[in-house]
């Protein structure tokens, strides 16, 4: 009898808790987000993404001076090497997904040494220049693949306004600024997912950081994973009037299709994301310049599909994810849909990289067992008798 025999498999890795983590929690059931500390409503509305990312990657909230720092480290690294801009130009000549221009983007910033005062490798050092290119990797190729000039980015300006600023060639108003830093903040970390998981299995083996990216990066490109807060904001299009939104939705439901922005294999009530972005979306839209006809829409297709959600799938507990204001959101602050996931990679590899850190520090590869369930006791055939 095989050794195996007994060995329950976890298919997925289900269930299986394999890093303890100072850097997120997420209680399903509770529907709570804790970042480094905080509850993700107590922080995320009100931090900037550069405090956010000082909170991951050093485990406290900065000073003025320590934020000032970061603020001059992140600005003098946000432009890119030329190798890096010839690529972006190369793969918006094949107009090829703005997912793999960036993962592409990243891997060409090996090329740059990162050293400390002493000589030594700086791999930290890479790690922040990393976060501080990855919004010009976007906007440089966003633009290239639009045939419109290419913006550089400015060192006065904040990492969102700077974003922006580059995407549009106009500088956006508080609020718009004030709504991504929100949302960078809000999706910055979320336990060990796919992409997070990924990082730090790369980061065990004691690669580098830029690989650890890259990986993560073609996980979260994944349609399994990235999610889908583009066709969240396209159903919401389809409807186009409060009186359509019933009849449509009934109709998704009546032939058993998935309603994008409801739903989510971990949380069993609302996702608390969705609440920081809904809050978030109300502000800019009742203090900004976005159309407030399409956020009145938004509210009434969220409340109709809650309902015929429940009348449809009594019991499952189907409430509204983060996809669904994200779609919202980032449309309301000037992004194409396209840009959506990428952005959204903006925000995530701070927490990527905090994991790739905080793997390292365990010493520990990470390397799960597998059952062999293939044939045995196969018979070998010549080449010339097969």
């Amino acid at each position: 009898m095989s050794s195996n025999t007994h060995i329950e498999v976890k298919s997925g890795l289900e269930g299986v808790v394999a890093a303890a983590t100072t850097l997120s929690g997420v209680d399903g059931e509770a529907g709570e987000l804790i970042i480094a500390g905080f509850p993700l409503e107590v922080f995320a509305g009100r931090a900037t993404f550069e405090e956010t990312i000082y909170l991951l990657l050093s485990g406290i909230l900065p000073n003025r001076a320590e934020l000032d720092k970061l603020k001059t480290t992140l600005a003098a690294n946000r432009n890119l090497p030329e190798p890096t801009r010839q690529l972006l130009w190369a793969a918006a000549a094949r107009n090829v997904p703005a997912m793999d221009a960036l993962r592409m983007a990243i891997d060409t910033l090996s090329l740059e040494q990162f050293e400390t005062a002493a000589g030594n490798f700086d791999d930290k050092a890479r790690a922040l220049a990393l976060v501080a290119r990855i919004p010009t990797i976007i906007a440089t190729y966003a633009r290239a693949r639009a045939h419109l000039p290419v913006i550089e980015p400015e060192q006065d300006l904040g990492m969102a306004e700077n974003y922006l600023s580059m995407l549009t060639g106009k500088r956006p108003d508080v609020e718009q600024v004030r709504a991504l830093d929100t949302y960078l903040n809000t999706v910055v970390d979320h336990g060990l997912n796919a992409s997070t998981f990924t990082a730090r299995v790369i980061a065990s083996t004691g690669s580098d950081v830029v690989s650890a990216l890259v990986g993560a990066i073609g996980a979260l490109k994944g349609p399994l994973h990235g999610g889908a807060p583009g066709p969240a904001l396209d159903m919401v299009f389809e409807i186009g009037t409060a009186e359509r939104a019933e009849p449509y939705i009934r109709e998704k439901l009546a032939r058993s299709e998935r309603l994008m922005g409801f739903g989510h294999r971990i949380y069993k009530v609302r996702d608390p994301r969705a609440d920081v972005l809904a809050a978030a979306s109300a502000r800019l839209f009742e203090q900004g310049s976005a159309d407030r006809d399409l956020y009145e829409l938004v509210l009434q297709v969220e409340r109709t599909a809650l309902a015929l959600l429940e009348e449809y799938k009594p019991g499952r507990r189907l409430q509204t994810n983060v996809e669904f204001y994200t779609a919202l959101l980032l449309h309301a602050i000037g992004l194409d849909s396209d840009l959506f996931t990428p952005t959204f990679a903006m925000s995530r590899a701070v927490g990527w990289i905090a994991h790739y850190f905080e793997q390292q520090e365990s010493g520990r590869i990470i390397r799960p067992r597998s059952i062999y369930a293939g044939k045995r006791s196969q018979s070998w055939v010549p080449i010339d008798e097969r």
